[in-house]
């Protein structure tokens, strides 16, 4: 089977880095993660969103990695699930 709208008929694509601990250059704490992520929230922006903020201005390419929990389950412990 190929893809549909490309010539390739691989099945090669991103896939997730095996450590699950934060990289060393990122100096941002998990607090201040779940911080920006309850902000975020209250501004009404869903967890898709607030992943792709994270990963592009913090520099926050997983939020489990940094705080253990995936951005929904934060939201849900704050209160904040959409």
């Amino acid at each position: 089977m190929g893809r549909m709208h490309s010539q390739g008929k691989g099945i090669s694509g991103s896939a997730l880095p095996y450590r699950r601990r934060p990289p060393t250059w990122l100096k941002v704490t998990a607090r201040e993660v779940v911080d920006q992520v309850i902000k975020l929230a209250k501004k009404g922006l869903t967890p898709s969103q607030i992943g792709v903020i994270l990963r592009d201005s913090h520099g926050v390419g997983q939020v489990k990695a940094v705080t253990g929990n995936h951005i929904l389950r934060i939201l849900k412990h704050a209160g904040l699930a959409p």
